[in-house]
């Protein structure tokens, strides 16, 4: 989809490519071999379908910056061209000119698989006026009250929904309502867990409570 001059594509699962003129990936998982060439890849968590070395293996270049938290180090130092690895925690902020990120919170609540103490991530992306949050292998958690009342106009909330592991489409439409986006897109569902109906759920359960909220084809 294109929002001004900003194209956001869903790769599955919880994978997206948000491009302007930076070509940036986050949890690149089962794409293609000939995918594009990355500037910037941000990695929620070590869990294999979210930081996926092969996948990385794809769109590293020259000079690709990482960003992740500590876990994933030990999958992703060895490449056989050179990138530029950072490690983050929840709660920092970086800049990169025209492309400004936030690192948040991402945890359950009441499951085993993503304990606090972790330090997985979410992302909040901004660039020029756009906001897009990536929620990363969460459930609904009380820092998410930090997101409400962006000033941007289009503040996209990419929202897991698949269960198990992360919120039900009843607790993600719960979490869209809280946050407030301008536009909700569900995510983390089709290939490990979650079904297209659970996705059309989640965007028919968000439009009662006054979301907007729409699903992204695979690109």
């Amino acid at each position: 989809m294109k929002i001004n001059n900003l194209e956001l594509k869903w790769l599955g699962h919880a994978g997206f490519l948000i491009k302007n003129s930076q070509v940036i990936y986050i949890d690149p998982y089962n794409i293609p071999e000939n995918s594009e060439k990355a500037d910037l890849i941000l990695i929620t968590h070590s869990h294999y379908d979210h930081c996926s070395v092969d996948d990385l293996n794809k769109i590293v270049q020259e000079g690709t910056r990482i960003i992740c938290p500590a876990d994933c180090q030990s999958k992703i130092t060895r490449f056989n061209i050179p990138v530029k690895m950072e490690l983050v925690e929840p709660n920092q902020n970086l800049d990169f000119g025209t492309i400004k990120i936030s690192t948040l919170p991402a945890y359950n609540i009441d499951k085993p698989f993503h304990p606090k103490e972790n330090a997985n991530l979410g992302y909040l992306i901004k660039i020029n006026n756009i906001a897009i949050y990536h929620a990363g292998d969460t459930d609904k958690i009380p820092e998410m009250q930090k997101l409400t009342g962006h000033q941007e106009k289009d503040f996209i909330a990419l929202l897991p929904i698949g269960g198990r592991f992360t919120m039900s489409p009843e607790e993600a439409a719960d979490a869209a309502s809280l946050i407030k986006p301008s536009l909700a897109i569900p995510m983390h569902y089709g290939s490990i867990v979650g079904t297209a109906e659970d996705a059309q759920e989640f965007v028919d359960l968000c439009k009662e409570q006054g979301v907007n909220a729409e699903v992204l084809e695979k690109s």
